[in-house]
């Protein structure tokens, strides 16, 4: 294999953290995207729907930063959560340029749903690995993510 860096390097594509990650990605969405489907949720509309169920009535605003999604792809998805009739819009009491996000009855019942799924499906994706491997993955991952927003 032709080396470009000319370092000497043996730098193998597949051993990049990046397209590591990229594919530890996809296998998670995949799995969650699985478990959600029999609630005709997308894997992003379950998380969504997951973080409505610890703090509902927050305003959209609120839910991108605590999401991390922009506000044009969060739109869509509440737009789906709203048709299927999981969430309503309501002005803001005190704001009334802001819009808060309220589950409904039917909402809230899912989020439950979906919460405990969450639960169980978080244990089946990584029971491949050991307690003290689950607990040094996700302060590896939180490590990153947090360096990564200072660069």
């Amino acid at each position: 294999m032709k080396n470009f860096s000319g370092d000497g390097m043996d730098f193998k594509v597949e051993n990049c953290i990046f397209f590591q990650l990229a594919k530890a990605s996809q296998a998670g969405a995949k799995f969650w995207s699985g478990c959600v489907s029999k609630y005709n949720l997308t894997a992003v509309q379950g998380m969504v729907l997951n973080f409505l169920g610890q703090e509902d009535e927050i305003t959209s605003t609120g839910l991108g930063k605590r999401t991390g999604l922009d506000s044009a792809t969060l739109t869509g998805i509440l737009d789906r959560l709203g048709a299927a009739k999981l969430i309503e819009r309501r002005r803001h009491p005190d704001d009334r340029r802001a819009i808060q996000i309220w589950l409904t009855g039917k909402g809230r019942e899912t989020a439950r749903e979906i919460y405990d799924l969450s639960i169980q499906a978080n244990r089946s994706f990584l029971s491949v690995l050991s307690p003290d491997e689950v607990a040094t993955l996700h302060g590896l991952l939180a490590k990153v993510r947090a360096g990564a927003m200072l660069g």
